[in-house]
């Protein structure tokens, strides 16, 4: 059962979706259109993962997501609004301070759930804050972020990659790909130590 959080004399479920979104998919976006019809309001939390280097830096992570939310909230109006924020720290602490009621986590396949689960039994443990979690379409369930930043790093043809990223995102990865001082580049050796 869910805690409801009183906010200026009203009682409304907020959800965070939080995660790094370098780059966003349209498997995120999926997820968050999903939520928009459990919860009153969701709010996207851009952080920063120290165990992994950026492609895109957060303030472009942030504009690409507001511009691609906005385009989902547009299309279904009537369904719970959605906000993007960069947060930095602890998930759990930004949650707490956005008054959220739940964690949103997406799951692609069995490897997710089991993951997610530790994460969610922790965040529990540690910060009485709830897990939701939701199943992707199908058509998602292998594309990954990390996936996306190696097969652009190592000059995979982003354009085929148009069923799992939006074409705003597309576009982005070709113009890091034609940059030759773009971050992109440094994510080769990585893709070659992993």
């Amino acid at each position: 059962m869910l805690v409801t959080r009183t906010i200026e004399g009203m009682s409304e479920h907020v959800a965070i979706y939080a995660g790094s979104f370098d780059p966003i998919t349209s498997g995120h976006l999926d997820v968050i259109a999903r939520a928009r019809c459990m919860f009153d309001r969701i709010v996207v939390g851009i952080g920063h993962n120290p165990d992994k280097q950026a492609l895109f830096p957060s303030n472009e992570r942030v504009a690409m997501a507001e511009k691609l939310v906005k385009e989902l909230v547009d299309e279904n109006p009537t369904d719970a609004p959605v906000t993007v924020e960069q947060y930095s720290g602890l998930t759990v602490d930004f949650a707490r301070d956005s008054g959220c009621v739940a964690l949103i986590r997406g799951i692609r396949n069995v490897t997710d759930l089991a993951n997610e689960t530790q994460l969610a039994i922790t965040n529990r443990q540690v910060a009485d804050m709830e897990t939701v979690f939701i199943v992707t379409g199908e058509k998602f369930a292998f594309t990954s972020s990390s996936l996306i930043r190696q097969i652009a790093a190592l000059g995979g043809d982003v354009q085929r990659l148009h069923d799992t990223i939006p074409p705003l995102v597309i576009a982005r990865l070709k113009a890091l790909q034609d940059d030759p001082a773009s971050s992109l580049h440094a994510h080769v050796k990585d893709a070659h130590v992993d």
